[in-house]
């Protein structure tokens, strides 16, 4: 008789080469229906246009339907929530930013683990946000800003587009740096707050390079820096903050996460064709016009990206007792 352990031991090694098999096949179909990416905002934004640019060139590259879904609300917890919540077969895939760093120090409590509840897959486009003051302010520098700041100590505003918003979140940073005194002024929207930047309402704001950059060009506002260390092809004249203020590093970004459980050689393929797609000429260089950078990355180095984010924004946020009710 046959020694049953020498039959399982050899049943089980004759089964492993067709389970590899079988999942290298998924990986190389994959996809076979299409797939959706979800967005945590409402359509229009830089998180929406994102999506869509590299969505438009994954469906040209697999040759399968990709829906677009935005599902907004709650600063992007209600979509992550789902995305967390869905089935984890590469078919659902989760465009996020900041969000996924900052949430959950602003908010009381969350239905998901950011890290826990997904695995990383590449990071898509960085940009950064551009300080801006009214053609009025005396400030043409940020050190001209800052002695502005010194001395109408307990004066000088800051506009945002909302609470726990990169906006808001480059603002407090800027105040912790540059140890100056700012009052936040929170808008629902950035279109409002540079509303009231123009005619100097307000003192100050850090927004998004693509929604402020045509007001700078127009001459509706004075930018004086941008937030990232590096400065922008752009705007290749414009100084950084962290030319006066050492260290001073903040960029608005979105990468693609899924369901932590996806297979790895599903979320490989993800990461190698969205990578393949962010080089693709016609999307590299409308992501340039707009002052984003096309990145890509390697899944770790998305996983550490955003704990860098993490370790950067919790004393922040801590510390400005910044809190968003669900």
């Amino acid at each position: 008789m046959l020694d049953r352990r020498w039959f399982l031991t050899a049943a089980a090694a004759l089964a492993a080469p067709a389970i590899l098999s079988s999942r290298a096949s998924a990986a190389a179909d994959y996809p076979t229906k299409p797939v959706r990416i979800v967005v945590p905002f409402t359509p229009g934004g830089s998180t929406d246009i994102t999506a869509r640019l590299i969505g438009n060139r994954l469906q040209e590259i697999w040759g399968q339907s990709v829906v677009i879904e935005n599902k907004g609300g709650a600063g992007g917890n209600i979509a992550a929530d789902m995305v967390a919540h869905s089935d984890a077969d590469g078919y659902t895939i989760f465009i996020s930013g900041p969000g996924m760093a900052t949430n959950r120090f602003l908010y009381p409590s969350l239905s998901y683990d950011p890290v826990g509840d997904f695995a990383p897959v590449t990071m898509l486009i960085t940009q950064p946000n551009l300080m801006c003051v009214p053609n009025s302010s005396p400030a043409k520098s940020v050190k001209e800003f800052i002695d502005f700041c010194n001395a109408h100590r307990g004066k000088v505003t800051f506009a945002s587009s909302g609470n726990g918003t990169t906006l808001h979140l480059s603002g407090e940073l800027f105040k912790r740096m540059a140890k100056v005194e700012l009052t936040h002024i929170p808008y629902r929207g950035g279109a409002p707050a540079i509303n009231d930047l123009i005619p100097g309402r307000v003192d100050v704001i850090f927004d998004n390079l693509p929604s402020i950059i045509s007001h700078v060009r127009s001459g509706s506002v004075r930018g004086i820096a941008v937030t990232t260390k590096d400065r922008v092809s752009v705007l290749p004249d414009m100084p950084t903050i962290g030319e006066t203020v050492p260290g001073f590093d903040v960029v608005s970004w979105f990468g693609f996460f899924v369901p932590a459980k996806t297979p790895k050689d599903i979320v490989a393929k993800i990461n190698a064709d969205t990578n393949a797609a962010l080089v693709y000429p016609a999307v590299k260089s409308r992501f340039e016009d707009l002052g984003a950078v096309p990145k890509g990355s390697t899944q770790a180095e998305l996983a550490a990206f955003l704990q860098s984010e993490t370790d950067k924004w919790g004393p922040v946020i801590r510390d400005a007792q910044i809190k968003v009710e669900n």
